[in-house]
């Protein structure tokens, strides 16, 4: 089961995430932000939005919302942003 280990805050609405397998990527939550929902809407703060957290693997804010590791894995993959472990020589 995919995991993320450590985000850290980019800028604007990009976060790095390392995942459980040792990939990483650099996800743009930009376009997810731009659904107008009540737990969208106050992450439009940048102050808010660099106020997250890591719980049980996922990806949180305060306001409830979560994002699924394995998901957000896939979502990198599949648009060729995620960067695989690099195996020592």
């Amino acid at each position: 089961m995919i995991k993320i280990v450590k985000a850290d805050y980019l800028n604007g609405y990009q976060v790095r995430l390392v995942f459980s397998d040792g990939a990483h990527g650099d996800y743009d939550f930009s376009s997810l932000l731009a659904n107008d929902t009540a737990l969208t809407r106050p992450l439009k703060d940048t102050n808010v939005f660099k106020d997250f957290f890591i719980e049980l693997g996922a990806l949180c804010w305060k306001n409830g919302l979560e994002f699924s590791p394995a998901a957000l894995h896939q979502t990198l993959r599949s648009a060729g942003k995620l960067v695989a472990r690099q195996e020592a020589a």
